[in-house]
């Protein structure tokens, strides 16, 4: 190597060890922030130039170092792991919070609940029974009646509002996997052509992967990654995303439409009617609960469940109360309101609006008869009794939500693990980077030593060679 050759070496030492101190430096800065991936400079040696016609025979060193890229150390394999356990975590969730605000409705056990309700109409069924003359004691029935049906209709109007928050919230998702995916296909054409001109564009895919994360657990998404740095994204085996171009999802009837019982479904928004088979993700979540009964949705199977419970309760005390008299004699009639046209549970309102109207004994066995208040005050007790039908019901509710809770622990366990074992090879070290910085900065002060002594032998050679003798 000549002379000249050496400052080459050393100006590529220099600038060698200058990006190994930025990056070091880009490092350092981004310790806290959040999806960052660490950088490393990539270096190979320059071989020695080859022996001409001319050379001198001897070994000759290398032409310094020569920086190759920028390396994000990162790794698809555990990438892949947490878009995989965020889209399982995801499906837990959303199936555990709807769960959770469906158990909240029921307000059970407590002094709200409707089981506390059934608890005060059959005591005040007894209270008549025992003072069948005393209009005070049927006043109680009356109140505790209307109390009782407004209860159970209040919470069929929850289960509605849950049902349609359930909807706006899974409606929300696929908005935002619509939006996410079209950045992530402005990120791929931002990266495609920095990685064909030789850039780094290490901040550009940390940022798409951020999004891709997104749209993993929101939609349960698989993606792959080609070599020409961009990503596709599939979901339900067909492409959301692909280089530089999208698709939208949508979801099937809409949010102000949709009651109580529809069918909501995922969908290309090009192809209606077509539902996407999704089993991981919020958005599966959502939809899994929001489904009609029929198949298996939550919401739905505890309307049902809430007006057969309406229903029958209708059914037995109405079947007692008809045979009763009121106060002047007549006939009694029914004490809930028969079955309106739509669902059971709103249409359970009280008959009678006086305490006359309340109907205790049966006709002909005089004003002390309490004997029909008594009957309808023993339909609490029993295997068939509404009171039992509750339970059931609660007790259902309740092992379903417990079992998501369990579910979403044990995904959101296994997401924590994850991100903890892509974290121990992607995020910072600051340490790490010190070391890396000290390094760097006494690589950079050698190559500057190199240098000048290079330059101190030229000054020999051009300046003071040959004045000997002079």
């Amino acid at each position: 190597m000549s002379t000249f050759g050496a400052l080459n070496t050393a100006y590529r030492g220099l600038t060698a060890a200058q990006q190994g101190m930025n990056v070091a430096g880009q490092n350092i800065a981004n310790a806290a922030t959040e999806g960052y991936t660490r950088q490393r400079v990539q270096q190979s040696s320059i071989t020695a130039p080859a022996q001409g016609l001319f050379g001198s025979g001897r070994p000759e060193a290398g032409n310094g170092v020569s920086v190759d890229g920028i390396a994000r150390l990162g790794s698809s394999f555990l990438d892949a792991g947490v878009r995989s356990a965020a889209a399982r975590a995801g499906y837990a969730s959303a199936r555990s919070s709807a769960l959770q605000g469906l158990e909240g409705i029921l307000q059970e056990p407590g002094e709200n609940g409707i089981s506390t309700a059934l608890q005060g109409f059959w005591s005040a069924w007894q209270g008549a029974a025992n003072q069948p003359n005393d209009p005070a004691a049927k006043g109680l029935v009356l109140q505790a009646g209307n109390d009782l049906a407004t209860k159970v209709s209040s919470s069929y109007r929850s289960l509605e509002g849950q049902w349609s928050s359930a909807r706006g919230q899974a409606q929300s998702a696929v908005e935002t996997v619509n939006a996410a995916a079209t950045q992530v296909a402005a990120y791929n054409t931002s990266i495609r052509s920095t990685l064909a001109a030789g850039g780094s564009a290490n901040e550009l895919i940390d940022a798409r992967a951020k999004l891709t994360e997104t749209i993993s657990r929101l939609t349960g998404g698989t993606v792959r990654e080609q070599a020409d740095g961009t990503v596709d994204i599939h979901v339900g085996g067909n492409a959301l995303v692909m280089g530089g171009t999208t698709r939208a999802l949508a979801l099937s009837g809409s949010q102000t439409a949709d009651r109580l019982g529809a069918s909501v479904q995922l969908e290309w928004a090009d192809r209606p009617g077509a539902a996407i088979a999704v089993t991981d993700g919020e958005i599966a979540g959502a939809l899994s609960v929001l489904a009609p009964a029929s198949k298996g949705g939550a919401f739905d199977a505890a309307a049902l469940s809430l007006n057969k419970f309406a229903g029958d309760l209708r059914g037995a005390v109405n079947a007692l109360h008809v045979d009763g008299r009121k106060s002047d004699g007549t006939p009694a009639g029914d004490f809930f309101d028969k079955a309106p046209a739509g669902p059971a549970a709103l249409g359970l309102t009280v008959v009678p609006k006086g305490a006359a109207e309340i109907a205790v004994g049966v006709a002909g066995a005089g004003n002390l008869d309490g004997s029909v208040a008594d009957k309808i005050s023993q339909l609490g007790t029993g295997p068939g009794s509404p009171d039992n039908a509750w339970a059931n019901i609660v007790t259902g509710i309740g092992v379903q939500s417990r079992g998501a809770q369990q579910h979403e622990s044990l995904s959101s366990a296994a997401e924590i693990s994850a991100l903890t074992s892509r974290a121990s090879q992607a995020s910072v070290s600051l340490d790490e980077e010190n070391v890396s910085l000290l390094t760097n900065q006494h690589a950079y002060q050698a190559a500057a030593r190199v240098m000048t002594a290079v330059d101190e032998a030229l000054d020999v050679l051009i300046n003071r060679t040959g004045l000997v003798g002079r």
